[in-house]
């Protein structure tokens, strides 16, 4: 079995000012970097020893995983990159304001087309971004949904056959939920998965155990460990 630690990034400039990030780019600021050092070395504390990591290709996921590879004493283990795990692409609204998209644009589309309860779906937020992009970037629904999943099964599966029992993966926020949605999708919908938090997988034989979501112990740890370092 495949003990998988699934980590949204640290928080990054458009985070903090409130940008969809997508497939654009920010580094992790100040607060961030804390963060994920309260990251690290919470899994440190826990004597959480990793044999691979992976992470999308996107600058913050590979920022994030520097700082907790290197303040969780696991700095020199296989670490690869794969773009399937990247964030959702938000097309022409890339970079925009989060409150231009997902409280303007997005809903009005809902309201139009008498689908206001829609906003709950992926898929549905997922068609309407496609629809309402400008410059042919976005994806469909099938397109993300595939590759999230195909990403992820892929890792697991290479995690299992080099007989890794500890993996860390560093992601994003909407790509980590929409796994997450599609493992169990009679569950609700995961909601605000914090920068630094962790969501527990275990992989084996083929399937996924999903655990906790959102789990932000380790950076509490870690949080009180810096608290007492000399200043």
């Amino acid at each position: 079995m495949v003990n998988i630690y699934l980590v949204r990034h640290g928080k990054t400039m458009f985070n903090t000012i409130g940008r969809a990030q997508g497939w654009s780019d920010t580094p992790l600021t100040k607060e961030g970097e804390i963060g994920v050092t309260e990251l690290g070395l919470g899994f440190k504390a826990e004597g959480i020893k990793f044999d691979r990591a992976y992470s999308s290709d996107s600058g913050r996921t590979i920022q994030t995983m520097g700082f907790i590879l290197s303040h969780s004493d696991n700095e020199g283990i296989p670490y690869q990159y794969d773009k399937r795990i990247r964030e959702w692409c938000f097309g022409s609204f890339d970079g925009g304001y989060d409150g231009d998209l997902f409280d303007g644009v997005l809903p009005r589309i809902f309201v139009e087309k008498g689908q206001d309860d829609q906003m709950k779906s992926y898929e549905a937020i997922a068609q309407a971004i496609y629809e309402v992009d400008t410059a042919g970037w976005a994806e469909t629904w099938e397109q993300l949904s595939g590759r999230i999943l195909t990403g992820f099964n892929d890792i697991a599966k290479e995690a299992e056959r080099l007989d890794a029992k500890n993996i860390v993966i560093v992601s994003h926020g909407m790509t980590i939920g929409t796994f997450v949605k599609l493992l169990e999708p009679d569950q609700p919908r995961p909601r605000g998965l914090e920068n630094g938090s962790v969501t527990h997988l275990t992989y084996a034989d083929g399937h996924f155990s999903v655990g906790k979501v959102g789990d932000l112990s380790y950076r509490e740890t870690g949080r009180k460990i810096m608290a007492n370092l000399p200043k």
